[in-house]
C-alpha cells in the first residue's frame, strides 16, 4: 500500500487492516482465560500472549508498508519516525475484560502526524464493531454498514450520563476528589467500559468521559473519533491529550467547560 502524505481516508484504511490483523492473532486466546504476566514491580498490570501476538501482527505490517514511520506500542516500546508519522498502537485495550471474558476490551489503532493524533481506530472483533475517526468526521462500522458518529446536544451537567473505567484508579487526592465532584453533579455514573466509553460518547451514547492515569496508547486513536464526532477531549486542566495523563473527553464545549470547572472545588 502506498498513502500519499494526507491522504487520510487511506491511512484509515490502514490502520482498520492492521486492527483486523490484530484481531485474527488475539481472537483464538479470547474466552480460553490464557495465562497473565504482571508488567509492575509494585501493584498488577496484565499481559497476556494475545497482546504480543496482536502488536507483533502490526508493527510488521506498518515496518514492511511504512518504513519511514515511527512506532510506539504498549507491548514493544518505541521505534523512532523518520518522517513526521507516528502510530500508537494498543493491542488489547481492556486487557482484565479480555482474561474475563467480557466484550469491553478492544485494539487501539492511532496515527500521529507531526504530533497530533489525526486517524485513529477502535475495533472490537468479537462483537464485530469499528469506530473510526479522520478529520472528514468519524463513522460507525458494524455488519457491513457505516453510519455517521456525531456525540450528544445534552448541555448541562447534571443531565449528562458519565463514565469512567474503576474508582480505584484515581490515586491521588485530587483525582479522587474530582471524581467524587463530577459523580455528585452528574445524572449517573458508569464503570468498567475502557475505551469503549470514549466511543459511545462518539457515538451520543454518553455525554462525559474521564479517566486518570492513562498512557498515550490509551488515548491518542480516540482523539480522532472523538472530534471527528464533534467532541471535545483534553487533559483535566485543558492541556493535549494525545500524551495521556488524566483524560476528560466530553459531547461539547458547554459540558466540558462545567465538567473542568469542578477542578476549582479541590
Amino acid at each position: 500500500m502506498t498513502a500519499p502524505d494526507k491522504d487520510w481516508q487511506a491511512y484509515a484504511r490502514f490502520a482498520e487492516h492492521l486492527a483486523e490483523a490484530a484481531a485474527r492473532e488475539i481472537m483464538p486466546f479470547f474466552r480460553t482465560r490464557p495465562d497473565m504476566d504482571n508488567k509492575l514491580a509494585s501493584g498488577f498490570d496484565p499481559v497476556t500472549a494475545a497482546d504480543r501476538a496482536g502488536e507483533r501482527a502490526m508493527r510488521e505490517l506498518i515496518e514492511s508498508t511504512f518504513p519511514d514511520h515511527g512506532i510506539v506500542g504498549e507491548e514493544y516500546g518505541e521505534r523512532p519516525a523518520r518522517s513526521a508519522f507516528t502510530w500508537i498502537l494498543d493491542p488489547v485495550d481492556g486487557t482484565r475484560s479480555f482474561v474475563c471474558g467480557m466484550t469491553s476490551w478492544a485494539t487501539l489503532v492511532g496515527l500521529i502526524f507531526e504530533g497530533r493524533p489525526t486517524v485513529g481506530v477502535m475495533h472490537q472483533p468479537y462483537v464485530g464493531e469499528m469506530f473510526v475517526g479522520t478529520p472528514q468526521g468519524s463513522i460507525f462500522k458494524h455488519a457491513g454498514r457505516s453510519s455517521p458518529l456525531l456525540t450528544s446536544r445534552t448541555a448541562s451537567l447534571a443531565e449528562a450520563i458519565a463514565t469512567t473505567t474503576a474508582p480505584h484508579l484515581y490515586r491521588s487526592q485530587r483525582q479522587s476528589r474530582f471524581l467524587a465532584a463530577v459523580n455528585e453533579a452528574v445524572r449517573f455514573m458508569r464503570y468498567d467500559g475502557d475505551s469503549y466509553f470514549f466511543c459511545m460518547l462518539a457515538a451520543g451514547q454518553i455525554d462525559l468521559a474521564i479517566d486518570a492515569g492513562l498512557q498515550s496508547y490509551d488515548i491518542a486513536a480516540l482523539i480522532p473519533i472523538i472530534e471527528g464526532a464533534g467532541g471535545i477531549v483534553a487533559t483535566w486542566d485543558g492541556g493535549q491529550a494525545a500524551g495521556g495523563g488524566d483524560i476528560l473527553a466530553a459531547a461539547n464545549r458547554a459540558l466540558f467547560d462545567q465538567a473542568s470547572a469542578l477542578l476549582g472545588t479541590d
